[in-house]
């Protein structure tokens, strides 16, 4: 079954686990939950708001099933139902982890692709989680405002999930408030001993690089019916289906530890209309397939394995299939991979692939974040530490009001920015047959 099934059954009950801001502990409280609900048996999948790629490995590894990105921005209210519909298949719940706080979005209060107009849009329940390190009667006034807000856009705030509390008896208190004042009730609570999970420039290291925290001695429930606080998903959702047709397209993906951002639905997208899906390594100097038709390299961390991709065998072959005329669409850490050189957070400078005029420079702060849109309507999102150094002028290959223009070069595409291909289907297909 593809990804554009317009109907589904009513058994799976959804929620939205929001956070009062980033940095409150949502993730953490995310794990937890999908644990404990996976210690009771339940049958579930799990879904993150926005176009983030690394909390969605961190559900993976704890439902070990893929967690899709579902947003109004990006994705789109359309897709995101699509994408619940199927997952209702073949699952009984479903969690959906907010992006930052609750009402933010691209502006305003709860505007366009925040937690809440998501909310809005599915018709789902929230859970509110609040960082209770240090407080007491004050999350009454704090959750009070949440709830007002909420109502205004006819979405609800179920329960309220305590993170860094400090003993059963603090979040006694915190309940106890929470019912003396008509709130949301206190429905879990999670300690603040509780692990954290590591870091680095991007946001979190993937599961795949350290060992997956045990969250339940550290989490707790307050309530024994927080089944039924959950939503069921709507039905007749509206047909998306698009007419492209890939058959007869092999592409050929780059996927290690160096190229790793690939979110779910896009290769749902490609098996779903026809392509034909190869993978090879950059890190393990693994050539570009014979029988590949395009090719695109995406998104990562080159800047973690400069040394090694300095001198891959995979750039002959590469360059090679590129000056051949044939498609090649590189998103971010792939399109780094081309450049004449790559600076890595420690200031040292490695030799890349060479094939597009400029350089690139990793540095602390964030350089570019924002949805981004192109003249086509094809949507995505960019997010990176790193700016370039153009040394020659180049013919740029995106039309965009914000963000990375790109760089294009017969017909290869290459910017900053990672394209959510259900977005604009014609395009893509055009983009992978070379037709544009």
């Amino acid at each position: 079954m593809g990804i554009y099934r317009t109907t589904l059954t009513d058994k799976m009950k959804t929620a939205l686990l929001a956070g009062t801001q980033s940095g409150c502990g949502k993730t953490t409280v995310m794990l937890a939950l999908l644990q404990s609900l996976k210690a009771d048996n339940h049958s579930l999948t799990s879904f993150k708001a926005g176009p983030d790629y690394l909390d969605p490995l961190w559900h993976q590894a704890i439902t070990g099933r893929p967690s899709y990105n579902l947003d109004t921005r990006m994705v789109g209210v359309k897709n995101s139902q699509a994408l619940l519909a199927q997952q209702a298949e073949t699952a009984d719940f479903a969690i959906i982890e907010g992006v930052m706080g609750l009402f933010d979005g691209r502006s305003g209060v709860g505007g366009s692709g925040s937690s809440a107009e998501l909310a809005q849009q599915l018709q789902l329940p929230v859970f509110l989680v609040v960082n209770a390190q240090g407080m007491s009667g004050t999350i009454v006034p704090l959750v009070s405002g949440f709830v007002e807000y909420a109502q205004k856009m006819q979405v609800e705030i179920a329960g309220i999930i305590a993170n860094r509390v400090g003993s059963a008896h603090h979040a006694n208190l915190l309940a106890d408030a929470l019912t003396e004042h008509q709130m949301p009730p206190l429905i879990a609570w999670m300690e603040k001993q509780a692990p954290c999970l590591p870091e680095r420039h991007l946001g979190l290291m993937q599961p795949s690089e350290v060992e997956l925290p045990d969250f339940l001695p550290f989490f707790h429930w307050l309530t024994q019916d927080f089944i039924s606080l959950l939503a069921k998903n709507k039905t007749d959702y509206p047909d998306i289906t698009p007419s492209v047709d890939l058959s007869g397209i092999t592409l050929a993906i780059s996927r290690d530890a160096a190229c790793c951002f690939i979110y779910p639905a896009n290769i749902d997208f490609l098996q779903a209309h026809g392509a034909s899906l190869l993978y090879f390594s950059p890190l393990k100097g693994e050539p570009i397939p014979e029988s590949a038709d395009a090719v695109w390299l995406v998104g990562g961390y080159p800047e973690l394995f400069a040394e090694t991709l300095s001198s891959s065998n995979t750039w002959p072959s590469l360059r090679a299939f590129i000056e051949s005329n044939k498609p090649v669409l590189a998103e971010c850490g792939g399109a780094m991979l081309l450049g004449e050189s790559l600076t890595d957070c420690a200031g040292k400078t490695w030799p890349m692939a060479n094939m597009l005029p400029y350089r690139s420079k990793m540095q602390s702060k964030l350089a570019s974040l924002g949805y981004r849109e192109e003249a086509s309507g094809l949507r995505g999102h960019e997010f990176h530490h790193s700016t370039r150094e153009t040394t020659q002028a180049f013919t740029a290959c995106f039309q965009v009001d914000r963000g990375d223009t790109g760089i294009r070069y017969k017909n290869l595409r290459a910017s900053y920015i990672h394209w959510y291909f259900a977005s604009a289907p014609s395009v893509i297909a055009a983009w992978l047959k070379g037709e544009l």
